[in-house]
């Protein structure tokens, strides 16, 4: 587990070092998960060690959002002072979302359909 979590966080520190780096404006986290998905490709997908840490942590996810709840307590006047940007940005974030996983999954039927049209 120990080898599983050092891992995880190796790549984080990488991604960290090359968004700091190259002043790439995505999140560190970000850039060492998305090698880390790569680093997993290439070798063939996780190990048992990993696989079982990362259920782990999955386990206790909800942990994971008590910072965010304090954030909420803490700054609960500014959050109701800003309310209207604020659910402006959450519905049209979530609009946006909806929308362009509609026109994915519509393209991606699409190529299918022309996929299985080409066939003899």
């Amino acid at each position: 587990m120990i080898a599983a979590l050092t891992l995880l966080l190796v790549f984080q520190l990488v991604g960290e070092v090359v968004a700091r780096a190259l002043g790439l404006p995505v999140p560190g986290p970000v850039i060492g998960m998305a090698l880390l998905f790569a680093a997993l490709l290439l070798r063939g997908g996780p190990g048992e060690n990993l696989r079982q840490t990362a259920g782990t942590l999955l386990q206790h996810l909800s942990l994971l959002f008590i910072p965010a709840g304090a954030g909420i307590m803490l700054y609960g006047d500014l959050i109701a002072a800003e309310w209207l940007p604020l659910a402006a940005a959450l519905v049209g974030s979530t609009l946006l979302a909806i929308i362009v996983t509609a026109l994915v999954l519509d393209a991606l039927v699409k190529r299918r359909k022309a996929g299985e049209d080409a066939l003899p």
